[in-house]
């Protein structure tokens, strides 16, 4: 479906809340909020759109893989996006990134390396404005 020139993302029907600590892989379809902590690798099952929002207090220690990933707090592992990455101003991650397309906000840090899945002329990047200045 498209909403205002772009895809609708997912409903988030599964949530792992603050205080909650998960040791093991998890696999989602459709939409993921994590605000408690993960211990292993978070990924989306299938083919179809998925979203997945790692909240400013929420750490996932593993792979994470999903269509649309916003990022507010820490993972440490490789992270993948197939559609859309969005690195909020408290995200952190450590490892490596890749991406379709990239919106970093300033305060983000990444610590691997960055790097498109798909090789083009043309940077996948998207300057998000700031309102500090």
């Amino acid at each position: 479906m498209i909403w205002l020139g772009k895809k609708r993302p997912p409903p988030i029907r599964s949530l792992i809340g603050e205080g909650t600590v998960v040791q093991g892989n998890v696999r989602f379809t459709e939409g993921l909020r994590i605000d408690g902590e993960v211990h292993g690798d978070v990924l989306a099952a299938g083919e179809g759109s998925s979203l997945l929002v790692v909240s400013e207090k929420a750490r996932v220690h593993g792979k994470v893989k999903a269509s649309h990933v916003i990022i507010n707090g820490e993972v440490r592992g490789p992270l993948q996006a197939d559609e859309l990455l969005e690195l909020q101003p408290k995200a952190r991650i450590v490892g490596d990134v890749r991406y379709e397309l990239l919106e970093m906000h300033q305060g983000a840090v990444v610590e691997g390396e960055l790097k498109p899945l798909k090789s083009t002329d043309k940077p996948a990047l998207k300057l998000a404005a700031s309102n500090d200045v």
